[in-house]
């Protein structure tokens, strides 16, 4: 079986890069060809079968250069007019069978999830997949109404437990001035996410001032970049309490995770929002997550409403109140999974579009 993936794929790390990485190792480990096309701007130089086209020419070259089976499309965010003609022409190649993972859980909420014209670009291409899997039951929701056959769509949420041992896991070193900021703040709060209007950090550091009143030696690292970076750096310096504050910038995905297992205290605010693979991460680390409800959280996540500063401030002191554990085992912790069921259901969806027979313990991941 040769499978193309094509989307977003690291540096930087982020929740949609972290599923096409475990996937295509899941796959190499079993002896079959995976390759990856970036959809990105951060361009690296090509090899071990990790494309960086700069151009949609480039892409559509690659697209037709690399013959595949299977052709499988990574969408975070919105469904943009490019990335829709991207689908619809890869739909339109005889040789290969067409699969997305719609990777956007809260866009059935939003305005144009809400939107539904049954002949438009939007919906014709999302029902011209051979498959569609959602993250979540929104979204199956959503691609029913667009008209997607049901037979077709697929719910097979994105979490990917992080391979490796507990300790290997939190044990990574951290950069210089990380280490520092971590060595000096106690309680320890972490914020993993883009730096984008929709994650809504200015509220974390808003909450993190009335929270020192209590924990003086309290600090805030947030992990990301984004379009509001520079924005953000001016309001940090712009504050009385900026030493407790450090945003570090992107981060390879070990050290992220070895971070945030050292954290008293993970957050998530946001307006927009789906599932969440920092947050599945940190609960299975063992690090206490608030997280805006969006309706879609995990079992373990303590909710708070959309921009309410008072109710994240009352929730981290509440939780920063609680006495400290030590780090659970995995096998108890939630994790009882391998943490590759998912992908393992993501080949089985390949198995079936190509009709090749399914082995025995595949079959027992179906059930």
């Amino acid at each position: 079986m040769r499978v193309l993936l094509l989307g977003p794929y690291p540096p930087p790390w982020g929740g949609v890069q972290t599923n096409i990485v475990a996937l295509r190792d899941f796959m190499r480990r079993r002896g079959m060809t995976c390759a990856v096309v970036n959809l990105t701007r951060y361009q690296r130089v090509d090899a071990d079968d990790v494309y960086y086209p700069r151009t949609g020419i480039e892409v559509m070259r690659l697209l037709f250069r690399l013959r595949y089976d299977v052709i499988h499309i990574h969408i975070g965010g919105n469904l943009s007019t490019r990335l829709l003609v991207l689908s619809l022409v890869c739909s339109m190649l005889p040789w290969a069978k067409v699969v997305l993972t719609f990777h956007s859980g809260g866009y059935p909420r939003s305005a144009d999830g809400q939107r539904h014209r049954r002949f438009s670009l939007r919906d014709f291409v999302l029902r011209r997949f051979d498959r569609q899997i959602a993250v979540n039951q929104e979204l199956v929701d959503f691609f029913h109404r667009v008209g997607c056959a049901p037979p077709g769509v697929r719910l097979i949420p994105p979490h990917a437990v992080p391979r490796g041992t507990l300790v290997e896991l939190t044990t990574a070193d951290l950069p210089p001035t990380l280490g520092r900021f971590v060595a000096e703040h106690d309680p320890l709060v972490v914020s993993v996410s883009g730096l984008e209007p929709e994650y809504d950090i200015s509220l974390q550091l808003e909450a993190l001032a009335a929270v020192r009143k209590r924990h003086p030696n309290a600090g805030l690292f947030v992990v990301g970049s984004g379009s509001l970076e520079d924005d953000l750096r001016a309001l940090v310096s712009s504050k009385y309490d900026r030493e407790h504050i450090l945003l570090t910038g992107d981060l390879p995905h070990a050290i992220t995770l070895s971070a945030v297992a050292r954290s008293d205290l993970f957050l998530r605010t946001t307006h927009y929002d789906g599932d969440a693979i920092s947050v599945r991460e940190a609960l299975w680390l063992g690090t206490p997550v608030i997280a805006t409800d969006n309706g879609m959280r995990p079992a373990g996540v303590r909710l708070v409403p959309v921009g309410d500063v008072d109710a994240l401030t009352r929730a981290m002191l509440e939780q920063l109140a609680q006495p400290r554990g030590g780090r659970p085992d995995p096998a108890v912790a939630g994790a009882r999974q391998t943490g590759d069921e998912n992908l393992e259901t993501t080949l089985l969806v390949y198995r079936e579009l190509l009709q090749q027979p399914v082995s025995s313990s595949m079959c027992d991941v179906e059930k």
